[in-house]
């Protein structure tokens, strides 16, 4: 009786997932899942360092024990959508760029406080999520030249990797040449640098988890050296949401100034592109896409996408998106949603052992290779550009350059995006810009308008 029930079972999830007829096996799936989930579980402990009151923010960051349990809480959410709604192997998480210009540039720079970010968050999902059940979606893609969306994934690159030098010390301020080389006798810089060879090393290698290991070895050696603690327990209860859940709710009528569009705008863009380009990375991966390459179920994958940014912001964390490390699982083997499933269903346990990932993400140095090592694979979109054609290299160059030089996000793409008209019209090629590029010309001169007023 009991295996009759199990066949059934087996066999309905079999039927919606479709997993005999991608040709996988649930024993594939579910290891496929465990490895998604290996590759990208170090956003546990460098959310929390980002968004957290323990990091760079200090007093203006966001409550660090509940900016962990709502990293867990939306990674479960937004991916168990993507696995169970649009059945792709696809897991989704905090998005690292996204969590940097929420930080660095909104909170910090911007001085918008934590609780209108979430707000201007909640926003980007909820207007992504008209656009991914439209066509205006399709329409917004087209209109924005493919160099500018590469140029976009290469500069949030190059700002993460410098803010992971920043954060080990690597790179420190001088007052005479604003950047300076850290200084090597620091045993927290040197912990850094052990952390970005062995994560190198094991990336080189084609570990699965790479990151992650990197993390671990780090903090092994930090710990004999003394210069990270070990936690006074191993797991805990979640707690913590009490402080964040709601608050994009709750101070929504703030998001609704001159200042905030931009960030609006700012997040919805990077959000938007970066998923398109996973899903269809990670589907291609896989052989998902169809014979004219297109992605089937698009709007639901990129509504799950919209849903998770949203959710993510109710429950108090940056925007949820799609992560490429999704590939990894793919490479094992994972085809459908059951892959997905799998890692929300790891991502869930790893709820209960805040300890541990508090411990990473208490020494800055344990998640500075991290955050370089994701520039790097971010950065990689350079190679793609056509620097040979100047109405393409300029505004590329101006937007991936601004982004580390201005410690913002959002002055990069402003800029770029400024820029590339201008160099359209000096070539005569002024026909071939889209509308809603002049459109962007036209917000983004009032956004500096507005910083320099």
């Amino acid at each position: 009786m009991t295996t009759d029930v199990l066949t059934r079972t087996k066999g309905r999830v079999d039927a919606y997932f479709g997993i005999s007829e991608h040709g996988s096996t649930f024993k594939r799936e579910v290891m496929a899942g465990t490895i998604t989930f290996l590759a990208m579980s170090y956003v546990l402990a460098v959310n929390p360092r980002i968004l957290g009151d323990h990091g760079d923010l200090g007093d203006k960051g966001m409550p660090f024990q509940a900016v962990f349990t709502a990293t867990a809480v939306a990674a479960i959410f937004g991916t168990l959508v993507m696995g169970l709604w649009a059945k792709y192997p696809v897991a989704l998480a905090p998005g690292m760029g996204l969590n940097a210009f929420f930080a660095y540039t909104v909170v910090l720079h911007m001085g918008i406080p934590w609780q209108q970010a979430l707000s201007g968050t909640l926003i980007s999902g909820v207007v992504f999520f008209v656009l991914a059940v439209t066509k205006v979606r399709e329409k917004i893609i087209e209109a924005i030249p493919m160099q500018m969306k590469l140029a976009v994934g290469a500069g949030i690159g190059l700002f993460v990797a410098f803010l992971g030098l920043k954060s080990a010390g690597i790179v420190t301020s001088d007052p005479a040449t604003l950047v300076h080389l850290g200084n090597f006798h620091h045993g927290t810089t040197l912990l850094a640098l052990f952390g970005l060879v062995v994560t190198v090393v094991f990336l080189t290698l084609g570990w699965h988890g790479a990151v992650l290991y990197g993390i671990l070895c780090t903090t092994v050696l930090g710990i004999v050296t003394g210069l990270v603690q070990l936690p006074n327990s191993v797991a805990a209860m979640p707690h913590g949401l009490d402080q964040t859940f709601g608050q994009a709710i709750i101070h929504l009528p703030d998001a609704f100034t001159g200042k905030m569009v931009v960030v609006v705008l700012t997040m919805l863009f990077v959000d938007f592109f970066d998923a398109s380009g996973t899903l269809i990375g990670v589907a291609n991966q896989a052989g998902l896409l169809t014979k004219d390459g297109k992605l089937d179920r698009a709007g639901q994958a990129l509504a799950a996408d919209s849903v998770g940014t949203a959710a993510g912001a109710i429950i108090g964390t940056s925007s949820t998106t799609a992560y490429v490390e999704s590939t990894a699982g793919v490479s094992a083997g994972g085809r459908t949603g059951l892959t997905a499933v799998t890692t929300a269903g790891w991502f869930l346990i790893a709820l209960f052992f805040f300890p541990i990932f508090a411990t990473f993400a208490d020494v800055s140095a344990v998640t500075a290779p991290a955050l370089i090592v994701v520039g790097v694979l971010m950065s990689r979109a350079l190679g793609e550009i056509e620097w040979n054609r100047l109405e393409y290299a300029v505004p590329a160059f101006i937007t991936v350059i601004m982004m580390p030089l201005t410690y913002s996000i959002a002055n990069g793409i402003a800029m770029g995006l400024l820029f590339y008209p201008i160099v359209m019209v000096a070539k005569k090629r002024a026909r071939e810009v889209h509308p809603v590029m002049w459109a962007l010309m036209a917000v983004f001169l009032y956004y500096f308008w507005y910083l320099a007023k």
